[in-house]
């Protein structure tokens, strides 16, 4: 419990025995419930997850977004806060976000990773094409957005009940800040330290960044 609120954290996962068991090892001990989405993993991430307290969903169908809605299902907690199972972003920092949604009387809070805290967490590459996203999320729907692709929010739990959320892949941690705003949510935005991951990279930056953008514009013109 943090504030008289139960927090649940929601990690989607593919392949991330390492980095969960990292992971779990951070998470303050404010959180109450740890959901682990086992997205077609075929490593040992569920059986560490669940030796470290974790409750872990299986979702077969492949996606991020698919892992998202799973596990926000499974979720009960009055605030809801994201993570990736790979170490980069902090669990540390979850009760300070949670104050930070309180404090501010927001709905929803998405914490961005930019300016870097350590250079050596994110190619430029990767640095361009998220740049690129957030600056043509702004565009077509005129809502300004520090870091678009952010894949860490803290959240009330009601404002899940707003949503549309329709993407099963990568888009949908553009999709979710746009829901927000759209629906009239209060949003907003507050800087963590993101880190070097722990193993293998899974994104195909060039493949999910062009679907990202077709999705934004799709998503504009009522096409999803």
């Amino acid at each position: 419990m943090h504030a008289n609120l139960k927090i649940s954290v929601v990690i989607p996962c593919y392949n991330e025995e390492d980095g969960v068991r990292q992971v779990m090892g951070r998470m303050p001990g404010a959180v109450d419930e740890v959901v682990v989405v086992d997205n077609n993993c075929t490593d040992r991430t569920a059986e560490v997850a669940r030796s470290l307290g974790a409750v872990v969903v299986g979702e077969r169908t492949p996606g991020y977004g698919a892992a998202y809605k799973a596990g926000l299902k499974a979720a009960t907690g009055d605030v809801v806060a994201t993570l990736d199972g790979d170490g980069t972003y902090p669990p540390e920092e979850i009760p300070r976000l949670v104050d930070a949604l309180l404090r501010n009387r927001w709905d929803f809070l998405s914490a961005s990773r930019f300016p870097l805290a350590d250079e050596r967490a994110m190619g430029f590459t990767n640095r361009l094409g998220n740049s690129v996203l957030t600056v043509a999320a702004a565009v077509l729907f005129f809502k300004p957005i520090r870091d678009s692709q952010s894949g860490m929010w803290v959240f009330r739990r009601s404002a899940l009940d707003r949503m549309r959320l329709t993407s099963d892949g990568m888009a949908f941690s553009e999709e979710i800040k746009l829901e927000a705003l759209l629906r009239g949510l209060r949003f907003g935005e507050d800087h963590i330290p993101y880190g070097v991951r722990v193993g293998e990279v899974k994104l195909q930056k060039w493949k999910d960044g062009w679907q990202n953008l077709a999705f934004l514009v799709r998503k504009r013109f009522g096409r999803v």
